[in-house]
């Protein structure tokens, strides 16, 4: 089974990144983060968002979307508020590559122009802006997931895991 990939482009808040690095660690989807990020990979909000799972982080970095393209290839699904589908009408390929933008301003118009058929939303109340990036990343990342029957994952804990 190819792992589920999230991509962020040029994200600016080291907590959003952070609660999606946990989100992927609790997974198994596999992060990358292209450049230029708005804090350092070292920032002690993002290692907090994600505490104790950073060994479970399949985590990789680019220097542009140039290079993020020329050492990945499959399928993209981009999300935007933008799109006019939405994500549930989208389909799901194994190892598809979920791409998310900037929490300020969201993906490249041009990259979004290119690709508008594999772009997709959440929908949301007129008036609304966006959700959060963290949260929209679990929710795609939970849609892809249920596609796929959650494999690979736990699908139940038990009263004995409490302590």
């Amino acid at each position: 089974m190819k792992p589920l990939n999230i991509v962020l482009v040029e994200p600016q808040i080291p907590q959003n990144t952070g609660n999606i690095a946990r989100t992927c660690a609790a997974t198994g989807a596999r992060l990358h983060l292209v450049r230029p990020l708005g804090f350092e990979p070292d920032d002690a909000k993002l290692k907090r968002a994600g505490l104790d799972y950073w060994y479970l982080l399949d985590i990789t970095y680019y220097d542009s979307l140039e290079d993020f393209y020329s050492r990945n290839a499959g399928s993209f699904l981009y999300f935007s508020t933008k799109a006019a589908r939405r994500y549930d009408e989208a389909d799901y390929p194994e190892g598809v590559y979920l791409v998310f933008g900037r929490e300020d301003r969201g993906l490249p118009r041009e990259l979004l122009e290119k690709n508008y058929s594999s772009c997709i939303r959440l929908p949301m109340r007129e008036g609304a802006r966006s959700l959060n990036l963290s949260n929209t990343v679990a929710v795609a990342v939970y849609e892809a997931l249920r596609r796929g029957s959650f494999e690979g994952l736990r699908e139940a804990g038990a009263l004995s895991d409490i302590t």
